[in-house]
């Protein structure tokens, strides 16, 4: 495997406006932010965190991980991570995915090796410091249809199941005809019974789905030293009361990231908006929104109230119990951990763009914002078909019929790009509009009109001469749209449709060790590689 090109992120098309504005640095953007993704901004990271973050935290942190930690098997590497984490001079380098199950999308994969690849990367450029890589599992989530199935060679494998609360305590019982169903579509090759196995060993033989997610990433990267954190423990989220409390009492997420949606909002679509109280309550099979309604606080679809004194004795003796949401979570976040930046999607990024303010209002390092890596992985036939067909790495990602009128044009013998015509068009109504000038306005109106109407003739006599061309050159046409239909499924990007077992049933660990050997974060761009 060998990383073949690259194109920038902003030219795939698939991003959005505030993620383009971000890589371009744009000044617009700016406040929204604090430092950017590149060595400098890493430097001044350091400096900026090492200072807030405490000891106590540290050991506080280092022993949550060691205990989550028991029901798998940790490398050398993973072990050394956990015992460098007590250390002043060590940071991480976080990404988060939900629970999705085998990994949902094959961008799992690239989240978690841009966290490996840049921490090795600030290890070379900072050799004083060290740096650990860790994935979040977002264990407290409660969208259980959002995670419950993933696509396996074009065909959607789902788990069926009723389930209440936060998606981490699940149990994994039923998932026997989930592994019947995903083993028997695979064939009979090492890498095919090696997925069989890992499936198997994490989802049938752990009861929750939290315990399954870390048994799977940590066999898929535990050589990396990859450490694999669970925000739902008290522990933990006794770290956190101090910041609970600020909300239930004063609202200061709502507050401060409204007044930033108002102002970002003015360039860019806002990503989520805040409620009065961006915290769940949280229980077995609960996990519900906490409002605050005539000075009593209430959790949403249940006869739960608590007075203030109430609520902040609850919190104080089962801090566990108080879940942060999407706007939330980031914060508690960078409060358990010495963490340097956040690694994540388009999606992610954009809200957290929404929190910088708040942040500040808290005094809490904003961490540095980093896209993660995306990949579109091509064979070797598919790059020789896209040569064949003269699709740069660039046209590929275009939107299917422009790519098509694109090509057609191009190989056509004759030129179907009326542009000239309608210049010569434009420059005669031209004249007519200056001697319009002249006269009265019925008689302008009448050249605009005219105007108009032959351009519009011009414009269906190419879409026509262009449909012709198509049905002549119907076979390369037919060879474009498969070619880019099997790039793109469902025409959407590669990763975030397949799942990594596809890949791996015919490469094996040589698709992880290849990505790592290759993609480099800070480099921010969309790569191409050939498999």
């Amino acid at each position: 495997m060998q990383v073949n090109s690259s194109i920038k992120f902003q030219d795939t098309g698939y991003f959005s406006k505030i993620i383009c504005d971000y890589l371009d640095q744009n000044e617009t953007l700016r406040p929204f932010y604090e430092q950017y993704p590149d060595i400098e901004g890493f430097r001044h990271q350091i400096e900026l965190k090492g200072p807030s973050f405490s000891g106590k935290a540290r050991r506080i942190l280092r022993n949550s991980l060691l205990e989550q930690s028991k029901g798998v098997e940790l490398s050398e590497l993973s072990r050394r991570h956990l015992d460098l984490l007590e250390n002043d001079t060590t940071f991480t380098v976080t990404t988060g995915h939900q629970l999705n199950l085998f990994t949902g999308p094959l961008y799992f994969l690239y989240k978690i090796i841009s966290a490996i690849n840049l921490a090795k990367e600030l290890k070379q450029h900072f050799p004083k410091y060290d740096f650990v890589p860790v994935y979040w599992m977002a264990t407290e989530d409660h969208d259980f249809e959002e995670i419950c199935f993933f696509n396996q060679k074009g065909k959607k494998v789902k788990w069926d199941k009723e389930v209440l609360g936060a998606v981490g305590r699940i149990s994994t019982s039923g998932l026997e005809a989930v592994y019947d169903r995903f083993a028997a579509a695979l064939g009979k090759g090492r890498h095919a019974e090696k997925l069989k196995q890992l499936f198997k060993q994490a989802y049938l033989e752990h009861d929750t789905l939290t315990e399954a997610t870390r048994y799977l990433a940590n066999a898929l990267f535990a050589d990396q030293g990859l450490l694999i954190l669970d925000g739902d423990s008290q522990a933990l989220k006794r770290l956190f009361i101090p910041y609970i409390r600020e909300e239930l009492l004063h609202q200061t997420s709502f507050k401060k990231v409204s007044e930033t949606n108002t102002s970002l909002q003015r360039h860019y679509d806002v990503q989520v908006n805040p409620r009065e109280i961006n915290l769940f309550y949280l229980d077995e099979n609960l996990r519900e929104r906490i409002i605050f309604e005539e000075g009593l606080y209430k959790i949403n679809n249940t006869n739960k109230v608590f007075s203030e004194e109430a609520i902040l004795q609850e919190l104080d003796s089962n801090p566990e119990k108080f879940s942060p949401n999407v706007l939330m979570r980031p914060l508690y976040q960078e409060i358990i951990l010495p963490n340097l930046s956040y690694i994540g999607g388009g999606g992610e990024l954009a809200y957290w763009m929404q929190l910088k303010d708040y942040f500040k209002t808290l005094e809490v390092p904003f961490p540095i914002l980093l896209l993660r890596n995306s990949v579109l992985l091509i064979s070797e036939k598919q790059r020789a078909k896209m040569a064949a067909l003269g699709i740069s790495e660039k046209e590929i990602f275009l939107e299917q019929q422009e790519l098509i009128r694109n090509k057609v044009k191009e190989i056509s013998d004759l030129n179907i790009d009326f542009t000239p015509q309608k210049k010569e068009l434009e420059a005669m109504f031209s004249d007519l509009k200056s001697l319009s000038d002249r006269t009265d306005k019925s008689f302008t109106g009448a050249v605009l009109a005219q105007e108009k109407k032959q351009l519009n003739g011009l414009d269906k006599l190419e879409k026509r001469l262009l449909k012709a061309q198509k049905r002549k050159y119907h076979e390369i046409v037919a060879r474009i749209v498969l070619l880019q239909d099997v790039l793109f499924p469902g025409k959407s990007l590669q990763e975030r449709q397949m799942n990594f077992a596809d890949f791996y049933e015919i490469y094996g660990d040589a698709l992880i060790e290849n990505l790592l050997g290759h993609l480099e974060p800070l480099k921010l761009e969309f790569d191409l590689i050939t498999i």
